[in-house]
C-alpha cells in the first residue's frame, strides 16, 4: 500500500497534479497490457464503449486505422479487472487525496498508436461534467509504456484548477471533443516510466501530444469523486455512457 505523506497532498492541492512512482510492480504492468491487447485486438468487445477521440482531426481524409482509442468503462465490460490491484491502490491514494468519502467513477483505457501523431486538446476535464455542488475529483493516469513528450505523455498547466474554468469550444469538426485556448509554454510536461502514475484535479489544465514515435503509448485512468457526487449523477442520468469524454 502507498502512503502519502503531508508533502505530497500539498503539492497536490497546489498545483493540481502529482506523480507518484512505481504504482504498479513489473507482473501488474503485464497483467493489464494484457488485458489492454485483449479489448484493442476485439477479443473483448467493447461495442458503443469504443470511439476514436482523434475523430475531431479534419484533413480531408479517412484515417486507416483509430488515431486515439478510447475505450470507456472496461471494468464494467470486463467485471475481473475491477478486484485487480490498480482500482483498489487508486481508491485508497484517491481517499489520501481528498477525502475518505471518494469512491470510483468511471475508468477507461486510451491508447496512441506509433505514428498516429495526433494531439489531445487542451482542456479541463470539468469542462465535460455536469455542475456538480461538491466538485473534488481526480483521475488517475498511470503509464503502462514509458512516456515522454514525444509519444504523448501528459502535460498540465499549475495551479489551472485554482482558477475559474476556461471557455470551452468543439475541436475542429465532429468527435465529441473540446479544447480551450492554452499552450506548451504555460504548462509542463510529466513524463513516466511505465507503471508510474500522475494524479490530476478535474479542473486542471491539460493536454498531449501526438505520439510521433514507433513505440507504445497505453494509458489506464480511473476518475473519483465523493460517493454522493457519483449517485447525484446517475439521479441526473450522467454515467459517461453517452456522448464521448475526452481525457488524453
Amino acid at each position: 500500500m502507498i502512503e502519502l505523506n503531508p508533502a505530497q497532498v500539498k503539492l497536490f492541492e497546489e498545483q493540481g497534479f502529482l506523480v507518484i512512482e512505481n504504482m504498479l510492480t513489473p507482473e501488474e504492468i503485464k497483467y493489464y497490457r494484457d488485458v489492454y491487447e485483449r479489448f484493442l485486438n476485439n477479443e473483448v468487445d467493447a461495442g458503443k464503449f469504443r470511439s476514436d477521440l482523434g475523430g475531431f482531426v479534419d484533413d480531408g481524409t479517412a484515417p486507416v486505422r483509430e488515431r486515439i482509442t478510447q475505450i470507456m468503462l472496461p471494468s464494467r465490460i470486463l467485471p475481473e479487472i475491477a478486484d485487480q490491484p490498480m482500482h483498489h491502490k487508486a481508491l485508497k491514494l484517491s481517499q489520501q487525496l481528498l477525502g475518505d468519502d471518494m469512491a470510483l467513477d468511471f475508468d477507461m483505457l486510451i491508447d496512441k498508436a506509433p505514428f498516429t501523431n495526433t494531439p489531445t486538446p487542451w482542456h479541463q476535464d470539468c469542462s465535460y461534467w455536469i455542475a456538480m455542488p461538491d466538485k473534488r475529483a481526480a483521475s488517475c493516469w498511470v503509464a503502462l509504456d514509458d512516456c515522454d513528450a514525444d509519444n504523448g505523455c501528459m502535460w498540465y498547466v499549475p495551479g489551472s484548477h485554482l482558477l475559474p474554468v476556461r471557455e470551452h469550444r468543439p475541436a475542429g469538426k465532429g468527435g465529441g471533443a473540446l479544447e480551450c485556448d492554452a499552450s506548451e509554454s504555460e504548462g509542463v510536461a510529466v513524463p513516466l516510466k511505465a507503471g508510474s502514475c500522475v494524479w490530476h484535479h478535474g479542473g486542471t489544465l491539460h493536454y498531449s501530444r501526438g505520439n510521433s514515435t514507433d513505440r507504445r503509448r497505453r494509458a489506464f485512468i480511473t476518475n473519483f469523486r465523493p460517493a454522493s457526487m457519483v449517485a447525484y449523477e446517475r439521479e441526473k442520468g450522467f454515467d459517461h455512457t453517452g456522448e464521448r469524454e475526452v481525457r488524453s
